[in-house]
């Protein structure tokens, strides 16, 4: 696949950016308001019969409520628009299947970092048979850890497109991640709702 990007200079990704956003058939005010509403539902939800709920009984790790966000996002977009917009269903597909036209599918990445997302290591290496396509749409979430008894927070939500030559693999060679430079997260996932 072709970087949308090839040849631009960095000056011009934000505005690049902004055009490959133009082209999603999801509004971002969506987006930013489906994260925010199934970050909220996790906490109004109930879990076993007594319920117990999070936050008040439970404080699950970053890792769970990161897998929380990874499978609710995709539900609820697909109960929104049901036959258009599903979860992944096969290892090469991205997390959030757009039927209709699957390159603009989106890959969900979230964290506990207050500004940074992560990939594994193969994120940034290419291959001549990846299970996923590394390069395309992506959704950043970024939210707080449990402290105390303070509910945390979704402290970023961000959108745009990442190229798999956008990441950069630890050096060791026994190193699983994978992380952006400042300037593709500034550039290329733009800060939701938009400006």
């Amino acid at each position: 696949m072709i970087s949308p990007y090839l040849g631009l200079p960095i000056e011009s990704w934000e505005n690049r950016t902004r055009e490959l956003i133009d082209e999603h058939p999801l509004e971002m005010i969506e987006i930013n308001d489906v994260v925010l509403k199934v970050w909220n539902d996790m906490f109004s939800s109930g879990i076993g019969s007594k319920p117990f709920k999070i936050g008040e009984d439970l404080f699950p790790r970053p890792q769970i409520m990161a897998y929380f966000l990874h499978e609710l996002i995709p539900l609820e977009f697909s109960r929104r628009y049901p036959g258009t917009w599903r979860r992944e269903e096969t290892a090469d597909e991205k997390d959030l299947v757009y039927t209709p036209d699957p390159k603009y599918s989106v890959e969900i990445k979230t964290s506990s970092s207050a500004k940074s997302i992560f990939g594994n290591r193969s994120y940034a290496q290419e291959t001549d048979s990846p299970k996923k396509n590394k390069s395309g749409y992506y959704l950043a979430v970024n939210f707080e850890k449990f402290k105390a008894s303070v509910r945390p927070k979704i402290v970023g939500v961000r959108f745009g497109w990442l190229d798999y030559s956008d990441w950069i693999g630890q050096a060791a060679a026994t190193g699983q991640q994978a992380r952006l430079d400042p300037s593709v997260g500034k550039y290329k996932l733009l800060k939701l709702p938009l400006q």
